[in-house]
């Protein structure tokens, strides 16, 4: 394309290849990806957004959004197309007397976190402090305080959005509900969200986490307990467990005081009794510390795979299968339930909110002369529990394609998504992410 003719489009930022910044902004959480974009619209207000997607369609680009980059698959970095880089948009203000956040649409949830914490207050977010607020959001969005308040999405009072028409609109329950609802799970379908508005909760700063550690071959009794227990565990409680290098982790996660959670931590005493822990972790910690002690110190460094199913219900061979992972993946389950199941199913874009536990197999490794082992050995894992799945979440599905977005939402949910997507993207400008094709006129 012309540069010249580009760089005059209203005063946009734009880098091309071989321009500082350039690599620094195509380059993403996975480093197996190594896409080329033919330029980065670096956008710092909602307008800047429409220009971009002025400039790519008139150009015939190929759109991608990227925020904080943690698409395993590299959606927001298109090849030879346009990237709209939110990055410079991570501004977070919050009103503690009105309980509100205003996240702009390129925040990381750190700076979400970092934000409202100072008031002892919180809204649901992921585990990793580096993942972008936007695309944990909009395809529902699990965290530690979503067994208490509900999903990330479920928390959204509004939503600012530019349309693939350019026109810069907002989304909530009075306002275009359509979209409102397809925004709440459906993913980046619909259009690229320039703000998010956040109700938040008193959670206190303090957190607790529990974790006892038993040799994979006997911990299929404390396993099975350990499902049991989480049936019954206060809204509070997290219950987790993974499988990694022949240790198997059973335990929980704790938002509140932490003497309470000590007190349920006794609960688990019972673990004991069937197998023989090699050690027992109960620490106590912020509420800051525990949303980021899983962020990668590697940062985009590593290649990266993983696939996911959710599961209603977990019988004992499936626990026996999760146990049977082989040593080069990190398999793990994370309790739902609590206010997730609360919400009515057709309230929201997100679906399956009767599953018991989410399950997510993850393999990392340096070498690219590995990534045909680790991949199969990911697939592999996934394989061994497929039979007891129940679906996906949509924010885990990588390669997946179609079939991954069929196990993500049942048929009529689909459907309905289709037709909001009709309205508000009918040519299918938005498709590098789990994509959700606009339904015939």
């Amino acid at each position: 394309m012309d540069t010249t003719d580009a760089s005059a489009v209203s005063g946009l930022d734009l880098r091309y290849p071989g321009d500082a910044g350039f690599d620094e902004a195509r380059t993403v959480w996975n480093a197996m990806v190594d896409h080329r974009p033919a330029l980065v619209v670096r956008c710092r207000e909602a307008g800047d957004v429409v220009a971009a997607l002025a400039l790519a369609r008139r150009e015939g680009l190929e759109i991608g959004v990227r925020c904080g980059g943690h698409s395993v698959v590299g959606h927001g970095v298109p090849d030879g197309g346009l990237m709209i880089d939110l990055t410079p948009m991570g501004a977070v203000r919050v009103d503690p007397e009105r309980k509100r956040a205003w996240a702009q649409g390129g925040a990381l949830l750190g700076a979400l976190d970092r934000a409202t914490q100072p008031h002892g207050l919180a809204t649901t977010a992921g585990n990793v402090s580096h993942t972008g607020v936007g695309g944990l959001t909009l395809g529902g969005g699990m965290g530690w305080l979503a067994r208490q308040y509900g999903l990330a999405c479920d928390n959204v009072v509004s939503y600012e959005v530019v349309t693939a028409a350019g026109e810069v609109v907002r989304a909530s329950a009075d306002e275009r509900p359509d979209l409102y609802w397809a925004l709440r799970g459906g993913g980046g379908n619909f259009g690229v969200v320039t703000e998010f508005e956040f109700r938040l909760h008193d959670v206190g700063t303090r957190a607790l986490s529990v974790g006892l550690d038993f040799p994979v071959g006997d911990a299929a009794s404390a396993a099975f307990r350990w499902r049991d227990l989480s049936a019954y565990a206060p809204r509070q409680a997290t219950y987790t467990a993974s499988v990694h290098d022949g240790v198997a982790t059973l335990g929980f996660v704790w938002v509140g005081d932490p003497d309470e959670g000590r007190a349920h931590a006794r609960e688990l005493d019972a673990l004991d009794a069937l197998g023989s822990p090699t050690d027992r972790r109960i620490e106590e910690l912020s509420y800051l510390d525990l949303q980021t002690r899983e962020d990668t110190t590697e940062g985009h460094a590593l290649r990266r795979y993983w696939k996911g199913h959710y599961f209603r219900e977990l019988p004992d061979a499936a626990l026996e299968a999760l146990l049977s992972h082989g040593p080069d993946v990190r398999a793990g389950l994370q309790a739902y339930g609590g206010a997730i199941a609360e919400v009515p199913d057709d309230e929201t874009a997100f679906s399956q909110r009767d599953v018991r536990f989410e399950y997510v197999v993850a393999a990392s490794w340096t070498d690219p002369d590995d990534d045909e082992d680790r991949i199969a050995a990911a697939r592999t894992s996934a394989t061994l529990l497929e039979p007891f799945a129940s679906g996906v979440y949509v924010n885990v599905l990588g390669d997946d394609g179609a079939d991954g977005v069929r196990r993500a939402y049942p048929p009529e949910k689909l459907a309905r998504l289709a037709a909001v997507k009709r309205t508000y993207d009918p040519d299918n400008v938005f498709h590098l992410n789990q994509n959700i094709p606009p339904a015939a006129a």
